[in-house]
């Protein structure tokens, strides 16, 4: 019977589907690298929220797949499981209105302060509503950096939900696919940065988007503006923007993810009162989460039967691959 390990919680849903195709479902307690290298010597699937390294993946001769639990597969020794034949494979769609609708939670959660204002009112401090500005997000600028399937729902929902003004900074995306959707393309990160009350940040981390926003680019947003990030942590330089925040550069800052996750107790962002911190959520309501985990069970009955998956990171892999050490077939399951 071939083996797979879920390396953290998902929604049981996924395992249902796996067992319903005969496939065998451990799930992982591993709190290190040395436990996790122990959990997946004999796996045959792996579906991971938290990555997978290259030595566990040299520790798992027949591993024949990896199912990453969302989008972002940074986390993956990627290159290293594809020159092993290794599928890589995730589940693109599968969150992301969850992540737009908490992309908008955290715009207004900043802009109405309302973290600040829900201690107010625990503490009976009704003087908080005189004193602490806030500020509506109709008729305002939202700037969308990375406009793929989350970035686009966060502006359709931007503008016909609050009447924002939608621009977009995304170099690979073509002109009239922003307009199609009533945004306006710019040419340049520093004229997006320019013109926006509201940054959010929706592209995929890579060497060449790290620290897209940095010192130099903060330093020309907009006095007052908000940012918003439900993408990387990578994608921000934190210190840099410590910094932007205690100087009154900006008004707040929403954040669902970090550079180091999770985010140390002692972290600067922990004390700053107008930032609105959660703790990689974004997607993962239980309508999501299902959804994720049924896709990610799918990918793995349809790879231990000999079917390509669907959305593999990298298609040519499938020719090359690794065959899982199962005698079993589960090429009867239909999914």
């Amino acid at each position: 019977m071939p083996v797979c390990l879920i390396t953290q919680p998902i929604h049981p849903v996924g395992a249902e589907r796996l067992r319903a195709a005969g496939i065998e479902v451990r799930h992982g307690t591993a709190t290190n690298a040395a436990e996790q290298i122990a959990e997946v010597r004999d796996v045959d699937a792996v579906i991971v929220r938290e990555g997978l390294s290259a030595a566990a993946i040299d520790a798992a001769p027949h591993l024949a797949v990896i199912s990453n639990h969302g989008t972002g597969t940074d986390k993956i020794a990627v290159a290293h499981a594809h020159a092993c034949g290794i599928p890589v494979v995730s589940t693109p769609g599968a969150n992301v209105r969850a992540v737009a609708e908490h992309t908008m939670m955290l715009m207004l959660a900043v802009a109405r302060g309302v973290v600040l204002a829900d201690a107010a009112t625990r503490r009976s401090d009704w003087q908080h509503r005189y004193t602490v500005p806030m500020h509506s997000l109709s008729d305002k600028t939202l700037g969308i950096i990375g406009f793929g399937r989350t970035g686009q729902i966060v502006a359709q929902m931007a503008r016909a939900g609050f009447g924002m003004h939608v621009v977009v900074w995304s170099p690979r995306v073509a002109e009239q696919d922003v307009a199609a959707l009533g945004c306006q393309r710019v040419e340049t990160l520093q004229a997006l940065l320019q013109m926006s009350d509201v940054v959010s940040l929706h592209r995929p981390l890579r060497p060449d988007t790290r620290h897209t926003i940095d010192a130099a680019a903060l330093a020309v947003m907009k006095p007052g503006a908000i940012l918003v990030n439900t993408s990387r942590g990578g994608l921000i330089d934190e210190p840099a923007l410590v910094d932007a925040l205690r100087a009154g550069k900006l008004f707040g800052a929403g954040l669902d993810v970090f550079e180091r996750e999770p985010l140390p107790v002692a972290s600067p962002l922990a004390t700053l009162p107008n930032v609105v911190l959660s703790p990689h959520q974004a997607g993962s309501t239980q309508e999501a989460l299902a959804d994720t985990a049924s896709q990610c069970a799918a990918q793995i009955i349809d790879a231990l039967a000999g079917r390509q998956p669907e959305n593999m990171l990298d298609p040519s892999v499938w020719q090359r691959r690794r065959h899982s050490g199962s005698t079993q077939n589960v090429m009867e399951v239909q999914v």
